[in-house]
């Protein structure tokens, strides 16, 4: 049995997976290892390489998933999946040291310890060749993670680490989120006891071969995940991204009403009523980007979702409506009348709008929710 079980995330790493085989079969000569790829459906064949690649070698195994998406999910799953007394974590695109996994080992025989870190802020350790913009963003994050951290960890950015599989049960059994791309902050956060650390330098590379997936939406889930931990998992992750785009949305709203009452001169009945429809229009789309990210509605299926989240909200736009031009006839301003308007269909849009606009296809269309695995015949493994 391996006593090291090595997790890669992938999506879209077609021309990495096998190098970076290749690599850590060199690093660790001497240790009985595994590695578990862990893919979302690639649409480039990354999961069809890693089959074959399987075939060749007993060491690796493919999760694929389908219908789910997310680096801090997928590195759970690979984790739960895996039955080493040690794991590790590192990314498919070569960035990341593998020749650090031996003296990652070699720490971790030291009962004391919980997890070794591949740090780029600690004596030597070097983030490479990146912008000064892209490096002040890094320490913009980092300085963010250590408001919902229990550890003083220098990089809790890092996607490089190695634990104990024990660690890795309690943090996990406490409630990680899951959330984003940063799955060792979520595991420090998550953890019911600190967890017993030590950080060693790495140099961050440039990608092997493929595109960047940093974008808006990295930045978007970070924050998510980091107001999940502060709000203390009270209530769920996508109504606080709903919420969000709610407040966006009440931007939105107020804008589209001062622009029909003070500049075309509209009575404001009619005004709040395309406000309404105008903000209610703004939300599914950044809903449909930001919030349902992993359920995103598409072609046709965007419009017919559309009339869905329009058809949903209708009676929350109606109380929203009712509310607001009462409140207005008494009080005479119009400020607060929208606001309370609009906050009275908040908790009825969010609730129905999951349930009809997002919800995901029934057993019979879609995959099973669990993880399938994908690797070689069992008379390989």
């Amino acid at each position: 049995m391996p006593q090291l079980s090595i997790v890669v995330p992938t999506f879209n790493e077609l021309g990495n997976v096998t190098e970076l085989r290749d690599r850590i079969a060199a690093a660790l000569p001497g240790v009985d290892w595994e590695l578990i790829y862990v893919d979302d459906d690639s649409p480039d064949g990354t999961a069809e390489q890693l089959v074959a690649l399987a075939q060749q070698d007993r060491r690796v195994r493919c999760m694929l998933r389908i219908g789910r998406r997310g680096l801090a999910s997928a590195c759970i799953e690979g984790l739960l999946a895996a039955s080493s007394p040690l794991v590790a974590v590192i990314d498919a695109d070569l960035q990341h040291d593998e020749t650090q996994l031996p003296r990652m080992v070699e720490l971790l025989r030291d009962p004391e310890l919980d997890v070794v870190v591949g740090s780029r802020y600690v004596d030597s350790g070097s983030i490479g060749d990146w912008s000064r913009s892209r490096a002040l963003i890094s320490r913009l994050a980092t300085s963010l993670a250590r408001s919902v951290l229990k550890a003083d960890l220098r990089d809790p950015m890092s996607g490089f680490f190695m634990m104990k599989r024990e660690a890795v049960l309690r943090c996990v059994r406490a409630g990680t989120s899951g959330v984003g791309f940063k799955i060792l902050l979520d595991l420090f956060a998550s953890s019911p006891t600190p967890l017993r650390f030590r950080e060693i330098p790495y140099t961050f590379r440039e990608r092997h071969s493929g595109a960047s997936k940093l974008d808006s939406n990295v930045a978007w889930e970070y924050l998510l995940m980091l107001l999940d931990r502060l709000c203390g998992r009270v209530v769920p992750i996508r109504f606080i991204a709903f919420s969000l785009v709610g407040a966006f949305g009440l931007v939105v709203h107020m804008a589209v009403l001062a622009l029909l009452l003070q500049g075309f001169g509209l009575g404001f009945v009619v005004a709040q009523s395309a406000a309404t429809l105008v903000a209610m229009t703004s939300n599914f789309a950044l809903n449909n980007l930001l919030t349902y990210r992993d359920m995103r509605l598409r072609g046709m299926g965007l419009l017919r979702g559309w009339f869905s989240f329009v058809a949903a909200c209708s009676i929350g736009g109606l109380a929203n409506v009712g509310i607001a031009t009462w409140l207005f006839q008494r009080e005479g301003g119009w400020v607060v009348p929208a606001i309370a308007g609009v906050l009275v269909g908040a908790v009825w849009n969010y609730a129905l709008t999951a349930l009809y606009t997002w919800k995901r296809p029934s057993a019979r269309k879609a995959a099973p929710p669990a993880t399938r695995p994908v690797a070689a015949p069992p008379s390989l493994s």
